[in-house]
């Protein structure tokens, strides 16, 4: 449990609601993934747009689950926004992925979701 997300600031956020903390961990499942395939897509077309878009929307949830990716998650919003022609964002991209990929697997089993 909680290998590659923390729920510390979770837990805080909810004042130890357990129902709560199972409410965001449901909102992080069905809006995370989804929004890291949208930003995966996005940075592979050179969607500058879509990419700074998709990234500033999970940046507050990657935060708060600690998945240790912010920075990288930020080079690629960076990359979106500033419109960062020739340069290459996909080694923090596939990271933000990996972790995202982890925490949605960890978090379906601890929740059991």
């Amino acid at each position: 449990m909680e290998q590659h997300y923390k729920l510390a600031r979770v837990k805080e956020l909810a004042d130890n609601d357990m129902d709560f903390v199972n409410a965001l961990a449901e909102a992080f499942l069905e809006e995370v993934p989804e929004d890291a395939e949208r930003l995966k897509k996005a940075v592979a077309a050179e969607d500058f747009y879509n990419t700074y878009q998709a990234a500033h929307k999970m940046k507050p949830t990657i935060d708060l689950f600690e998945l240790g990716v912010l920075q990288d998650l930020i080079i690629v919003q960076d990359w979106g926004k500033f419109e960062k022609r020739g340069e290459d964002c996909t080694k923090e991209l596939n990271l933000v992925l990996q972790a995202v990929e982890h925490a949605v697997a960890e978090i379906k089993q601890d929740f059991n979701l």
